[in-house]
């Protein structure tokens, strides 16, 4: 199975680092990935592609289309524009949506809300949460089938018991 994250034209280097971290590769391959394609826009966070005979890295900064990637993705990660988030759903992809803090104005945060709120997508941030557990919400959104509900402490969203 194949994962893709895209963080289209942008730079988005937390989100990059997040998901090749080991303990989300992990959580990857716990869940039957076995091919993870990174598209990193201008970011200056360049993980080095590697094959195993488990597990596949690819990286590439940019393509005339995503379409492709899209095609042959069984889950989207991708950061919360427009564009990405609209075309990852118009291919029928699962998708998880990592809204970029850093961004002033943020925008994405209403969007990746509403859509979350419409039944389009899961969404979270990169950071580490001092919630109930402390692991990033990117890796519970991972590992927890889509089975969530809103915690009670800071509204992020957590595994149902």
């Amino acid at each position: 199975m194949r994962a893709f994250v895209t963080v289209g034209t942008t730079s988005f280097d937390e989100l990059v680092s997040r998901v090749v971290a080991n303990d989300c590769v992990q959580v990857l391959k716990s869940l039957g990935y076995n091919q993870l394609v990174l598209q990193i826009g201008r970011g200056t966070v360049v993980p080095e592609p590697f094959s195993t005979e488990s597990f596949t890295l690819d990286v590439y900064r940019y393509k005339d289309s995503l379409k492709e990637d899209l095609q042959q993705a069984d889950l989207v990660i991708s950061h919360a524009g427009a564009g990405s988030c609209l075309e990852s759903l118009e291919k029928g992809k699962p998708l998880v949506v990592v809204v970029n803090e850093k961004l002033m104005n943020n925008h994405q945060f209403e969007l990746a809300k509403q859509l979350h709120k419409e039944g389009h997508l899961f969404y979270c941030t990169c950071r580490v949460l001092s919630c109930p557990a402390p692991v990033s919400l990117l890796l519970v959104l991972l590992g927890s089938a889509r089975i969530l509900q809103p915690c009670r402490n800071c509204n992020c969203l957590l595994p149902r018991p």
